[in-house]
C-alpha cells in the first residue's frame, strides 16, 4: 500500500518536469529583451543583396524591433537558404560589437543561427529595406 502513494506523486513530479521542458523548447527566448537604445553606441545595417551598408542614427526603433525577436532551437540550416540577408552591426557602450543577421525564418547572432518567429524577424527586414529607399530618396 505504502508503494502506491508513493508511486502517484513521483508519476505527477515527473509529468510535472516533462511539462516543463517541453514548455521551455516551445516558447522560445527573447535576448534582446533587455536591450537598451542608450546601450548603442553605433549601429549600422548591411542589406545583401544590394550589398549596400547605412548607417543608423536613431536606435529606438531597431531596438525596438529587437526587443520583439524570439529565437527557439539553434539551427544553422540557414545556410541552405537563398534570398536577402540583412545584417545589424551593433558597437555597445561596453566596447562589445555584436553581429546580428535576419534571414527570414532565421537570426544569425554573432556566427550562430537559431529559428526564429517569423513576424517579428520579417519586421527587422522590413525596418532594413525602408532604410535603404530612404537613403536612396536622399541621393535623387
Amino acid at each position: 500500500m505504502r508503494k502506491r502513494t508513493m508511486i502517484i506523486p513521483l508519476i505527477c513530479i515527473l509529468l510535472l518536469a516533462f511539462t516543463m521542458i517541453i514548455f521551455v523548447f516551445v516558447s522560445g527566448r527573447r535576448p534582446y529583451k533587455d536591450l537598451e537604445a542608450a546601450q548603442i553606441v553605433s549601429a549600422a545595417v548591411q542589406l545583401s543583396p544590394p550589398d549596400k551598408t547605412i548607417q543608423i542614427t536613431e536606435t529606438k526603433e531597431l531596438v525596438d524591433l529587437l526587443k520583439d525577436v524570439v529565437v527557439y532551437n539553434k539551427d544553422n540550416s540557414y545556410t541552405d537558404y537563398s534570398g536577402q540577408g540583412v545584417t545589424f552591426t551593433l558597437v555597445m557602450i561596453d566596447g562589445t560589437q555584436t553581429s546580428i543577421m535576419e534571414y527570414n525564418p532565421f537570426l544569425v547572432i554573432d556566427g550562430v543561427g537559431y529559428k526564429t518567429k517569423y513576424e517579428p524577424c520579417e519586421a527587422l527586414n522590413h525596418y532594413a529595406n525602408r532604410l535603404l529607399e530612404e537613403e536612396d530618396a536622399m541621393i535623387f
